[in-house]
């Protein structure tokens, strides 16, 4: 389509809270999607570590000998339970984010965005479903990998795609995606999660399998509302012009922000990882004489979330209105330092547990306040910033390369997971804080240089 014609109409178009239409069905295909994304990523560890990797289930698991094997000589030797359960965790979580440029490919240049979002749909329901059988785990792991990697970074990018290049709203657009995507983490742990816990993992699975088909089904549902689809046969036949200069520098400073972002992202990706594992032992969980299952800890983080994002937006906007609003990456660059401290309550939790008691939970609050503070400047904006920096023409590409940094944090995560049972707590989340603090200066110190190469170009 005509990207004049698409301006006028995304101008035009103010039917979901001053936004285009598609973006409410966007933003609610991807809100289930996560929900049953979420659904099984809060149950995947604490299932691993209390059933699936013990005696008389890990031997059910079909193929998982050689995983085995190839994870431990990774590894440098034999791995415990928890060890074994957070390297998959990590490889699983990890190549969830960089499936995706497999999928912005494929998308770009051969199926277009919408065969790739509602075929990854398919297969990620499958694979939910799968997750009911301990024989088929790795089969639904596999599923899972490719329906992310064709749905996740297409449907972001037509987020994008619904706005013109010089308006304002996408960054707007992009946290108020991501509010839906929360929002969708606040339901999962409380009802895939506790049915995860207290009746079986598998129905937990199970309802992150339904959640999929509803996904589907509202994306479906509101395709007249998307950005047209251009035919891939139609573009190959186009002759295509060299990226500019302009364009390939963009392009190099996008790559290289990709390990700053995911450094700067360990302590948020470790939340379903050691964080789980961790919390419940040393941080007094009991309220009213009952102990909060620890799939809750997700929920509480998704509702900090999600109350930060809406935040954000209202707080930007203000700022906006009186002052000059700060570039993209000037945004990121904060959002790390501030979750750089929030991973600090962390230690002071494990410095209050060392003396034998249980840290308050009040720890666990700040903590969640100000990471959650922290990712709402950091990862939707991120989303606008590559969103609007990448050629036009490697848009799906460029979403998927986004995601990279996700599967750098993951992979991070997956090793530095398995060292919770053997450092003590303030040392570990010392590491995690470290880790983002280091991210944060190098942006800031970088910010004047990448902010001119990414700011927004006048060219056609």
């Amino acid at each position: 389509m005509n990207t004049e014609v698409l301006a006028g109409r995304a101008d035009q178009d103010r039917a979901f809270v001053g936004h285009p239409k598609g973006l409410g069905y966007l933003s609610f295909a991807e809100g289930w999607e996560r929900f049953s994304y979420y659904s099984m990523q809060t149950l995947l560890v604490l299932y691993m570590v209390r059933q699936l990797l013990l005696p008389g289930h890990i031997e059910h698991i079909a193929g998982f000998a050689p995983l085995r094997a190839a994870l431990e000589h990774l590894y440098g030797g034999p791995l415990s339970t928890i060890e074994l359960a957070s390297a998959i965790f990590g490889l699983y979580a990890g190549l969830v984010y960089l499936t995706p440029i497999a999928g912005g490919l494929i998308a770009d240049r051969w199926i277009g965005k919408t065969w790739a979002v509602t075929g990854g749909a398919v297969l990620m329901t499958a694979g939910h479903f799968l997750m009911a059988f301990e024989l088929s785990f790795l089969i639904a792991l596999a599923c899972l990998l490719i329906g992310v990697g064709l749905f996740k970074g297409n449907i972001a990018s037509q987020v994008g795609e619904l706005y013109a290049p010089a308006d304002i709203r996408r960054a707007d657009a992009f946290q108020i995606y991501y509010i839906f995507i929360n929002s969708a983490v606040i339901v999962a742990p409380l009802i895939s999660g506790t049915l995860g816990e207290s009746y079986g993992w598998h129905y937990g699975f199970g309802a992150a399998g339904v959640g999929m088909v509803i996904s589907l089904f509202v994306y479906l549902s509101g395709r007249k509302w998307l950005p047209a689809e251009r035919a891939p046969s139609r573009a190959a036949a186009t002759p295509k012009k060299a990226l500019t200069r302009r364009e390939i520098r963009a392009v190099i400073v996008l790559l290289l922000l990709l390990p700053v972002l995911a450094i700067g992202s360990v302590g948020n990706m470790e939340i379903f990882n050691a964080y789980l594992l961790w919390v419940p032992s040393h941080v007094d969980l009991t309220f009213f004489g009952h102990t909060m299952p620890a799939t809750w800890l997700v929920t509480v983080d998704a509702a900090a979330s999600l109350s930060c994002l809406g935040g954000a937006v209202a707080f930007w906007r203000w700022w906006a209105k009186r002052y000059k609003e700060p570039t993209e990456i000037v945004k990121i660059t904060l959002g790390i330092g501030i979750a750089s401290l929030g991973v600090l309550a962390l230690v002071a939790a494990a410095v209050r547990a060392s003396g034998g008691q249980q840290a308050s939970p009040v720890w666990i609050l700040l903590f969640e306040l100000l990471n959650s503070i922290g990712f709402a400047n950091m990862f939707p904006v991120g989303l606008a910033l590559y969103a609007r920096a990448s050629p036009a023409r490697l848009a799906g590409t460029m979403m998927g390369v986004y995601y990279l940094q996700l599967f750098l944090a993951n992979t991070l995560v997956g090793w530095l997971g398995g060292l919770v049972d053997r450092m003590p707590g303030t040392q570990f989340w010392l590491l995690h804080a470290a880790l983002e603090g280091c991210a944060a200066l190098l942006l800031a110190a970088t910010a004047g240089v990448v902010g001119r190469v990414l700011a927004p170009s006048v060219e056609p």
